[in-house]
């Protein structure tokens, strides 16, 4: 089978590179002939705002080029909806999309709330003009479904076999953030509550994002002797870090559905995260830590409590869920099992059984 997958980002520590970049190693694996169209390979304008409009236009317009081309793909499979163009002009005979999160709900929390609405009409048709749309949280399968699209959940995953044996602590008491600086990941939040935090811990920031936040992490790391941002680091050092720390804080404001998570639980770091949708559908009370999100004061509060003393058995709890429900094999199996439904009933209807005798 060849598929065709396409994502504005294939590599690096963010959430949805890691997704696509292990599901296009899973299917290799399993004999699948696989392309993947991303930043990594196309042409894109890396400006806040042009960044996911430039890579829609250019993704599609290689992938109209390859139909001219003669191309063909059994399989044309899109991970959010900048990637909807190319896939519904690739030369394939199945197209699916995933969709990591509400995509206009987090536009309209990056970009405002017009930018929010324009990509709500471009939302609308992205997930009604594919074959399949899956979604890697159940949040988001409902908000879809209340749309009237039939989605699919199918969850992000993770391979312990990939990480990292031993952890990198650089402070005797120590928490982590790991991650995209922006607003929707509650980045700001963490700022501010990191001038309520005992100075006894240290907060250890890994990840790139917005310049505003950028710029003021920096600042922060001078101002604050125990907040130190580290800047982005390639993913083995990101998760070394994150093994490392006595806890891990996601204060997120939305979520799809966040690999850092799954992670942390397979390293069995505690777990500090926002009570959110995307978060519920990995973690709850029973295996994590949860506080309400964008409050610097609770959020302050709970690290210092966490970081001396988090319950075990809430880490035992979490190690064992992210083993039974949120394993690669599984959730690879499950897209292979959409592919083959969606090609068998595209047959189906291309090659009607003939009808029987007269009479019978």
């Amino acid at each position: 089978m060849r598929v065709l997958i396409v994502s504005p980002r294939a590599s690096g520590i963010g959430g949805v590179a890691q997704h696509v970049s292990k599901l296009a190693r899973e299917l290799g694996a399993r004999g699948f002939e696989v392309e993947v169209v991303s930043v990594e390979n196309t042409p894109h304008v890396p400006v806040k705002g042009l960044y996911n409009p430039s890579f829609a236009a250019t993704a599609a317009a290689r992938a109209a080029l390859k139909r001219l081309r003669g191309a063909k793909f059994d399989v044309a499979h899109g991970h959010n909806v900048p990637s909807w163009p190319a896939v519904r002009l690739a030369p394939a005979a199945a197209r699916v999309l995933t969709l990591h999160g509400v995509f206009s709900e987090q536009v309209g929390m990056l970009h405002g709330p017009l930018l929010g609405r324009l990509s709500g009409w471009f939302e609308g048709r992205a997930v009604r003009g594919v074959d399949a749309l899956t979604c890697v949280s159940r949040s988001a399968c409902e908000h879809y479904r209340r749309m009237g699209v039939d989605a699919r959940y199918i969850p992000n995953a993770v391979d312990p076999r990939e990480l990292p044996g031993e952890g990198l602590r650089l402070y005797d008491r120590q928490v982590a953030y790991v991650g995209r600086l922006s607003r929707e990941k509650g980045f700001d939040v963490l700022l501010e509550a990191a001038r309520m935090v005992d100075p006894s811990v240290h907060l250890v920031v890994v990840g790139s994002g917005v310049r505003e936040l950028e710029e003021r992490a920096r600042a922060l790391s001078r101002e604050l002797p125990n907040f130190h941002y580290l800047g982005y680091r390639p993913r083995e050092e990101a998760l070394r870090v994150m093994k490392g720390s006595d806890l891990l804080v996601l204060p997120s404001r939305a979520e799809g559905m966040p690999t850092v998570l799954l992670e942390a639980m397979a390293l069995r770091v505690p777990i500090l995260a926002s009570r959110i949708p995307g978060v519920l559908d990995v973690v709850d009370d029973s295996c994590a830590a949860l506080v309400e999100p964008g409050d610097p004061a609770k959020l302050a509060a709970a690290i210092n409590r966490y970081a001396f003393d988090y319950p075990g058995a809430l880490v035992d709890r979490a190690y064992e869920r992210v083993l039974a429900e949120f394993s690669w094999g599984r959730v690879a199996g499950e897209y292979v099992r959409l592919y083959e439904e969606l090609l068998g009933a595209r047959a189906g209807r291309a090659d009607p059984s003939p009808p029987g005798p007269a009479g019978s």
